[in-house]
């Protein structure tokens, strides 16, 4: 695994070869697992990435607390008043995979479940949208993948120790990658997308209403997805950030080990607190004895 970006890049530039393919063998000589058997896992992984937003499309998925669903298939099928469809079908993507999660379904962590929305929303609908084949599609999930690798070394992906920030930012920051590389990005640029999704969401709290990955995580999920399309037009541009990626990394990762306990997951602070999310908490069903009420990162 590569513990920087600018080792990753580096590698690719020496080796003379395309960023997945580094990816690629650098997990197949670390796990012992054949390339090709890299590659078809990842294609299984797309495919329940797929299976659990046309599942919370459907608008069917409720969370066991009561309060998540029917929001995705409600923004699906009511949106499109601003941007078109392009974006509200992103959006509504996201918010489905999150909604499948709560309500016990089938989602890939990606980094995490409570951020399982963002990846699939982005990387499935560009696919959509500009036709990109599978394979290609694959490739870029390995460039997610040691994005998202990079930032769990050098700082956090878990809500509980870094907030929401480690785990919509990461997602964010893998997604941004993923989309600027499909689009034909340079390295420079592949690096640019990931800074500038991380440094829009610095400081983000974890503040779930009840303990449970509902709300805010559903809509943060789609705000995310939002922030890595934003991230990797501007890179793609060829806009720059001064500050490199492992930096704004580092970065993150000492933000997280700053913030206080009230913000890292523990419904003791931010939204969790307020008289609506109490009230909210008080009116949910009871779980059956032996039932989760919801479910961790």
């Amino acid at each position: 695994m590569h513990r920087s970006i600018e080792s990753l890049i580096r590698d690719a530039e020496a080796s003379g070869r395309p960023l997945p393919e580094v990816v690629l063998s650098t997990e197949s000589d670390e796990s012992g697992v054949a390339p090709e058997q890299i590659r078809a896992r990842i294609g299984r992984t797309l495919a329940v990435m797929r299976s659990a937003i046309d599942e919370g499309l459907k608008g069917e998925a409720r969370s066991p607390s009561g309060m998540t669903g029917g929001r995705a298939r409600l923004l699906w099928e009511n949106g499109s008043r601003i941007l078109g469809p392009r974006v509200t079908t992103t959006l509504a993507r996201a918010i489905a995979t999150l909604e499948v999660n709560a309500a016990m379904g089938l989602i890939v962590a990606a980094p995490t479940a409570g951020a399982a929305g963002v990846l699939p929303a982005v990387l499935i609908s560009v696919g959509e949208f500009l036709e990109v084949e599978e394979d290609r599609l694959i490739d870029a999930m390995l460039v997610a993948g040691a994005v998202g690798g990079v930032i769990a070394h050098r700082a956090s992906l878990a809500g509980a120790e870094g907030g929401c920030q480690a785990e919509t930012g990461t997602a964010a920051a893998m997604a941004a990658a993923a989309v600027t590389w499909i689009q034909g990005g340079s390295h420079e640029q592949v690096a640019t997308a990931v800074a500038l999704s991380l440094q829009g969401m610095l400081g983000l709290i974890c503040d779930p209403i009840g303990g449970l990955v509902e709300i805010p995580c559903i809509y943060r999920n789609a705000s995310a997805a939002m922030q890595a399309i934003s991230s990797a037009e501007m890179a793609l541009a060829g806009l720059d950030f001064p500050v490199s990626a492992d930096e704004v990394i580092d970065v993150m990762g000492e933000v997280g080990r700053r913030m206080p306990a009230a913000y890292r997951e523990t419904a003791l602070g931010g939204l969790a607190t307020t008289a609506s999310a109490q009230r909210l908490v008080q009116l949910r069903p009871t779980s059956k004895p032996g039932k989760p009420s919801g479910i961790s990162r």
